[in-house]
């Protein structure tokens, strides 16, 4: 296991990625499942479909500031979002799409290219390295797993064993705490991996001291999605 800030880091890479704009966080190693039935997405699916076999598939998951579409300038979106891998799609008869994607890589979107000519947004962005930090991964990682025990023991879901990798245990907390929008998407924006582990610890703590006091809500966010090794 990696402890202190050695994980390589990659240049930065700029890329044009279609857009999904969503109402909710995507984190690298999350399983997406979709429904698409609007139009402008229908035909982002196909433009991923029709690429060469061997290709990749991806387009970028961005969080809308609200649930409100934006005005005639376009949706207000988080400047964070991350890459969605293309894995599975089901067609309909009528031009519908179940998909399933996979988080893979966060990315910060540089603007919106206006000139692409599609009827969905593409974005330019900037594909984000994963550093570790300065501090000692394997302890902050055992502390974000004691903490998190207790916390899912509050909600009475099954406490099972997290995986060894202190960046995957990172997103997979980001993604299973019964969090707001926007406190989710300040995890994902965190930098590094320790810093991230860091801010769970308070965040679980938190929250388990809040439902100790006022009782358990309700573990949706806890089995609506899975974390791939992927």
């Amino acid at each position: 296991m990696n402890v202190r800030g050695h994980r390589t880091s990659l240049r930065r890479v700029t890329t044009r990625l279609p857009l999904f704009p969503l109402s909710t966080v995507l984190v690298p190693g999350l399983v997406l499942p979709l429904h698409v039935f609007e139009p402008r997405y229908r035909v982002l699916v196909q433009a991923l479909m029709s690429l060469p076999e061997g290709a990749t598939r991806q387009f970028g998951v961005v969080a809308l500031r609200s649930a409100a579409r934006g005005t005639g300038a376009g949706p207000d979106l988080y400047a964070v979002g991350c890459t969605a891998e293309l894995r599975e799609v089901t067609p309909y008869s009528d031009g519908r799409f179940d998909i399933v994607s996979v988080g893979q890589s966060r990315f910060r979107l540089s603007q919106v290219d206006k000139d692409a000519g599609t009827p969905y947004l593409t974005g330019v962005v900037d594909l984000l390295d994963e550093p570790d930090g300065q501090e000692d991964l394997a302890e902050l990682t055992s502390m974000v797993e004691h903490r998190f025990a207790r916390y899912r023991e509050q909600l009475h879901v099954e406490v099972t064993p997290l995986p060894d990798d202190p960046q995957v245990v990172s997103y997979l907390i980001t993604a299973a705490m019964v969090l707001g929008l926007p406190e989710r998407q300040r995890l994902l924006e965190i930098p590094t991996t320790a810093e991230r582990l860091r801010a769970e610890i308070l965040l679980l703590r938190r929250e388990t001291a809040l439902l100790r006091a006022f009782g358990s809500l309700p573990a949706t966010d806890l089995t609506q999605g899975e974390i791939s090794a992927n």
